[in-house]
């Protein structure tokens, strides 16, 4: 059972200061959705508005296209899990798992069937009778999420669920989410600053800064068709170079002296003003024929085992550069026309 979301025109205000502000989107049902973006962005809050936890200072939350202002969250069809997860500490793993079942007055026997199922779905078989201090920070997580699972709801809402948990685990727990999500067909809706996370959980992710949308789209849309700079940085590791590009160095509509380089575009008008280009780390090459090449000062190499992050200098630009381990790095880096993303002195981006 899932049912499609809807913020319609929210924005949330404390006072002076909005939250979010004017944010239109729409979740379809089934939908594995992330709210990504930095600390401070209105993710959260958002999160709760859909809850019911806030209602929005304008607009309005539908869910399944009824209105839910003024419906409360115990009245909602959803269930939050929590960072911190919010266990009962004195209660065993199946009497966590079951607890709602408890408040609407089910029978022990029933209680305890439908928490072993439950548990068998998180991966957790045989473990009911354990208290929850003696569960690993992956299980305790496991059982925060049978326990929402439990009041059948219609959302799932994840409010950073991994940040407390160490690298390995992490990466576990986003393979088991993600396995569940197919399993249940269940909306997620699920907030993180995490990049990684979003882009390999969430069929659709949106970026929220300082409360505004910067954009809506996959995962791969997003990558390689970014909205503005902050996009563009905010996806990727290392982030994205950004070389400002005075006037001067527009040439013509559709040429840009670069890296000791003239780029001609082929469909591209450009002003005679600033801009800015875009080149992410990873489409920087060594030791490849390229259109494009320059010869930078190579000032730091940071090596991974399996690839090499390259710092370097060019002109006045700062520079980084991600190229695999068995790449030597000589004098010369190169990069290709598609490899280039152009700005302009707003941020947005200029497309091809």
């Amino acid at each position: 059972m899932s049912a499609d979301v809807e913020l319609q025109g929210v924005s949330i205000a404390f006072g002076d200061f909005y939250a979010a502000k004017n944010v239109n989107v729409k979740i379809e049902a089934g939908e594995f959705f992330s709210f990504l973006g930095p600390s401070g962005c209105g993710k959260t809050t958002l999160l709760r508005a859909v809850s019911g936890f806030l209602e929005p200072s304008e607009g309005k939350v539908l869910i399944g296209g009824q209105n839910m202002s003024g419906i409360g969250p115990n009245k909602r069809p959803t269930s939050l899990i929590f960072q911190n997860l919010a266990l009962f500490p004195l209660m065993s793993v199946a009497d966590n798992i079951a607890f709602s079942l408890e408040v609407r007055g089910v029978g022990k026997q029933a209680r305890r069937k439908r928490a072993d199922e439950l548990l068998d779905l998180v991966a957790l078989n045989g473990q009911g009778d354990k208290k929850v201090h003696e569960l690993s920070g992956g299980q305790r997580q496991r059982v925060a999420i049978g326990r929402a699972i439990t009041r059948n709801p219609k959302i799932f809402l994840f409010d950073e669920p991994l940040s407390n948990l160490d690298a390995a685990l992490r990466a576990e727990m986003r393979v088991e989410i993600s396995k569940l999500h197919n399993q249940i067909k269940t909306n997620m809706i699920y907030v993180t600053h995490d990049q990684v996370e979003a882009m390999t959980l969430a069929d659709r992710i949106v970026i929220l800064n300082q409360g505004n949308i910067e954009q809506v789209g996959t995962p791969e849309e997003i990558y390689n068709d970014p909205a503005n700079i902050f996009v563009a940085q905010f996806i990727g590791t290392p982030k994205m170079n950004i070389l400002e590009v005075n006037e001067e160095n527009v040439v013509s509509e559709n040429i840009i002296k670069l890296l000791g380089n003239d780029i001609q575009f082929n469909n591209l008008q450009l002003k005679k003003s600033k801009h800015f280009v875009g080149i992410r780390p990873e489409h920087l090459k060594a030791n490849q024929n390229t259109k494009f090449t320059f010869n930078p000062e190579i000032e730091l190499i940071e090596n991974l085992g399996n690839e090499k992050i390259v710092y370097m200098k060019k002109d006045e630009y700062q520079l980084s550069a991600k190229i695999p381990s068995n790449v030597e790095i000589g004098s010369s880096i190169g990069f290709d026309l598609d490899d280039i993303f152009i700005f302009d002195a707003d941020g947005k981006r200029v497309k091809q």
